[in-house]
């Protein structure tokens, strides 16, 4: 856990956030500045900068199950959406502790970026 990090401190309960699931290894709750109707990051508990560092394959799972049933609980799994993990400053990664982007609710264009 890093002191700084502001998904830190919203996994230890230090700043405030719209909690929707959670468990032992990761938690989910809304984006504060949403890019869809359903917009949700999932992220580990323990402080990961970035997908680049994360190689717990027990996590990785637990992290996908929860976008799955984060998806499930929004009633956006049978309409579709869209789970994504930026890498890097030229990834799009803002925050430096690694996340996944649920989003939904409305139809997804490609090329994304």
């Amino acid at each position: 856990m890093s002191a700084t990090c502001l998904f830190c401190q919203i996994a230890s309960g230090d700043i405030p956030a719209t909690v929707v699931a959670e468990n032992n290894l990761c938690m989910a709750f809304r984006d504060i500045g949403p890019q869809a109707p359903t917009h949700i990051l999932v992220i580990p508990r323990k402080h990961y900068q970035s997908l680049n560092e994360m190689g717990d394959p027990q996590l990785a799972a637990a992290l996908f199950q929860m976008a799955r049933e984060v998806a499930n609980a929004e009633n956006i799994d049978d309409t579709g959406y869209r789970v994504v993990i930026n890498t890097g400053r030229e990834g799009g990664q803002s925050v430096d502790h690694l996340h996944l982007h649920v989003l939904g609710g409305r139809a997804m264009k490609w090329p994304p970026g």
